[in-house]
């Protein structure tokens, strides 16, 4: 190993500045030292790199890549140093140089791969397959700006900013060049017949584009085990289109890695969009068959020896590229290549509304991919015959099914189609997916459903984010559930010491504090630590329902101006979201809740009672101290759209009580930790069903008076004297018929909220309460959850060396 001791660090640490700068210790700016620990902290973990890729090979291991549009990291510099268990040796050693360690990890930016749920999934997985010894790399785009940075101005608006976050550099990444991939675009396919009457194709008059990879370490926790993620870069090739001036070409080459989500809503950014899907896949797929063919000589065996996973339907297209490799560049016949393909691909499904289930226009992927539309032309013909001869007479499932419909190629279809195992993300989820979404499908082949509950990493999310928990949790249950996380369910044997329950409030208040002192930071709001902190972070979509929380605090807020008489018990309300950059509804909604806070916040006659907060830039780093510091979680979306969440987890693990709906895994949260230690309200998905055609939002409008005076302020001015400002929000409840039943669970979360302020006055039963969900988060360990898809889909063992 590079260094064992303190010593030996600070010695190879202050060599290396001097060999990298030129200058001393003392002298080396602070970007520059963060820079070269953590190259010391990648070459350290690259001796076990190494031993990972040669003990796959000599044990002929099967191995997993995982494609996803997003892997969002975080930070990684403590995450890595405590996985190889050098953490103390690395901190203490800089603080005998006199360098603070905190100072040098705030350098690290959040890595700008991904927005959401999806990426922290990918990212969780990752760490977790490592950390269990599974043969698991993901892959990727090396995006240069992620998403976008958010800003709030003054108005309350947010303002999208590029987000630069390898401004200083990415000591993480290893450049490939030598594993290059050319991937091809536009163009068109020449076919010609060779003498035994096979077709052969051949792109030609193509954009040609460099994929090179950036590969980074994923490093397991107490284990050797490091995996790979691949972040491929788009670089001009030697030569530009003949038809293109070769300034245009360095914009589009430029244009795919430069942000994830290109905004849509032009023709031009749906091309990008196909276009970085296809880069990724493309370039991923050539990286598995090259991989494959080093240590085997046939292309026969890759589905007994890869397993691709598809992380919702952006990667699909990795299903006909497969194909068309195994077809074109390896002479397989179409049965042969569609055998292989299926046993290689699996799909996770991540939505239940049929509308966010990704169509391409065919004319999109037939200019731009025209081979790859050819196999999905040929695939949906051959399906069609397929479902004739099983299905005779059976025309309205044709219909119901076809992967090309109506002008459209549906991802997801093909997904279904052509992957031997489909999973949701919790049990719910699945369930909806083989009764309603998935539902003729499952029908004919229910062996290739099956359920996968998300999980966290309780690594990031609770013992390195949240050392007081841990310490607390150690000198109870002992330190076992520090690597086997499973074993948290023995503090079930304590959480009616009270002891144990005024020790967790100490805790909590602590991390409190320090979420106060960060929202003072961002804000500029001052906060009280020992009122409610009530969080709802998570991206700002319409199902997600942020418009019914900050609903309830304008009627909080009415009433207590209304009512000199009526109190509440000292109640923060925290938002964290993002509005993807062209969602009008979403960006509205940010700015109610950013005037809202404005007035609230200034009122002299709520002062001690009510706080509003919008965070801005919601990240994976702002997690970390946002979800230990909260005491409630908000899950509050309507019953049957949200698929799993995470958010939902990493509240629970960190001893917040969930208020929620029966929607995603917040039904497992329910069951395992009971009634009585959570809250639980609105319509469920049984009950939407049956009211949806009947349902009228101006019912609830006449009926309820408070409903009628929160909407009033959406068009009377209130919030910043602009009577139009929030009419879009106005009309989407009421022309829209309120789509996603907010004022008909209006009631019932007023309820639900009374229910969390006098549970939390009970400061033992509140913290009961915690521990308790505490203990039972086991379940929602991506441990777990990585070992299903090991055990049940990829037949994937552990590898021991």
């Amino acid at each position: 190993m590079m260094f064992r001791n303190k010593q030996e660090f600070k010695k190879e640490f202050s060599q290396r500045l001097i060999e990298a700068y030129g200058t001393t210790v003392d002298q080396t700016h602070p970007t520059e030292k963060y820079l070269v620990l953590g190259e010391m902290v990648r070459d350290y973990a690259s001796v076990n790199w190494k031993d990972t890729k040669v003990a796959v090979s000599e044990n002929q291991a099967k191995q997993v890549y995982y494609f996803s549009m997003e892997f969002l990291l975080g930070r990684m510099l403590t995450s890595n140093l405590r996985n190889l268990g050098i953490y103390d040796i690395v901190t203490e050693g800089l603080e005998e140089l006199g360098i603070d360690y905190e100072n040098l990890a705030s350098m690290e930016r959040d890595a700008g791969l991904g927005n959401g749920g999806l990426g922290r999934l990918a990212a969780c997985f990752m760490d977790s397959a490592a950390t269990e010894n599974l043969p698991v790399n993901g892959n990727c785009i090396r995006y240069q700006c992620g998403l976008f940075r958010q800003r709030i101005d003054d108005q309350g608006n947010q303002v999208e900013v590029p987000d630069m976050w390898m401004r200083i550099g990415n000591p993480w990444e290893v450049r490939k060049l030598k594993h290059s991939v050319d991937v091809k675009f536009w163009g068109n396919v020449e076919v010609h017949g060779d003498e035994n009457g096979n077709l052969h194709f051949n792109h030609v008059n193509a954009e040609h584009i460099l994929a090179v990879p950036y590969d980074m370490p994923m490093i397991g926790a107490g284990t050797k085990m490091t995996n790979t993620l691949r972040l491929w870069s788009a670089e001009a090739a030697d030569e530009s289109p003949s038809w293109m001036d070769y300034r245009e070409y360095l914009s589009e080459v430029n244009q795919i890695c430069l942000n994830v989500y290109p905004d849509d809503s032009t023709e031009e950014g749906k091309y990008l969009r196909l276009k970085q899907q296809y880069f990724f896949v493309s370039a991923g797929i050539d990286s598995i068959i090259n991989t494959h063919l080093k240590q085997y000589d046939t292309l026969d065996n890759l589905g007994e020896k890869v397993s691709v996973q598809l992380n919702d339907t952006h990667p699909v297209l990795a299903i006909p590229e497969l194909m068309r490799v195994l077809m074109d560049d390896y002479g397989y016949s179409w049965d042969r290549a569609q055998a292989i393909t299926m046993s290689v691909m699996s799909y996770t499904n991540h939505t239940v509304m049929s509308e966010a289930l990704e169509k391409w226009p065919v004319e999109y992927v037939q200019k731009l991919l025209p081979r790859i539309y050819m196999i999905i032309d040929e695939l949906n013909s051959r399906y069609g015959r397929f479902l004739n001869e099983r299905y005779p007479n059976r025309q309205d499932l044709w219909y119901s099914t076809r992967i090309i419909d109506n002008g459209m190629i549906h991802m997801a279809r093909l997904a279904v189609i052509m992957s031997h195992a489909v999973n949701g993300v919790a049990e719910i989820h699945t369930g909806l997916l083989e009764s309603e979404l998935f539902h003729e499908y499952y029908s004919m082949w229910p062996e290739k459903f099956t359920n996968k509950t998300n999980g966290i990493t309780p690594r990031r999310w609770m013992l390195y984010s949240n050392p007081e928990l841990r310490e607390m949790l150690k000198s109870h249950i002992g330190k076992g559930f520090e690597t086997d996380f499973s074993k948290i369910e023995k503090l079930m044997n304590h959480v009616d010491e009270p002891k144990l329950q005024e020790e967790f409030l100490r805790v909590k208040q602590k991390r409190k504090e320090i979420l106060a002192a960060y929202i003072q930071r961002s804000t500029g709001i001052i906060v009280d630590p020992s009122s409610i902190f009530d969080s709802q972070a998570k991206r700002l979509h319409a199902y997600k329902r942020q418009l019914l929380n900050i609903m309830h605090v304008i009627y909080l807020y009415q009433r207590i101006k209304s009512d000199r008489n009526f109190r509440i018990y000292p109640h923060t309300f925290i938002f964290a979201a993002k509005a993807a950059p062209s969602y009008v509804f979403a960006k509205k909604v940010i700015k109610l809740i950013n005037c809202v806070s404005k007035v609230v916040n200034s009122d002299p006659d709520v002062n001690g009672m009510l706080k509003v907060v919008f965070l801005p830039n919601y990240s994976v780093s702002m997690s970390e101290v946002l979800m230990n510091g909260s005491d409630v979680s908000e899950q509050i979306s309507t019953a049957g759209k949200e698929a799993s969440g995470t958010g939902n987890m990493k509240f629970m693990m960190n001893g917040a009580i969930t208020l929620g709906t029966l929607d995603g895994a917040t039904v497992e949260i329910d069951r395992l930790v009971g009634r009585e230690n959570d809250v639980i309200f609105g319509m469920t998905v049984e009950e939407i069903e049956s009211f949806r055609q009947t349902y009228r939002a101006m019912d609830y409008v006449n009926g309820d008076e408070r409903i009628r005076k929160v909407l009033n302020t959406f068009i009377d001015g209130t919030w910043n004297g602009d009577r139009d400002d929030f009419r879009t929000i106005y009309d989407e409840l009421l022309m829209k018929n309120d789509e996603y039943f907010v004022l008909a669970d209006f009631d019932s979360y007023v309820q639900a909220q009374e229910q969390i302020s006098a549970r939390y006055q009970d400061r033992h039963a509140w913290a009961r309460s915690c521990l308790i969900n505490i203990a039972k988060s086991g379940y929602f360990s991506s441990d777990r959850t990585i070992c299903q898809y090991a055990d049940e889909i990829w037949n994937v063992k552990p590898l021991k060396f």
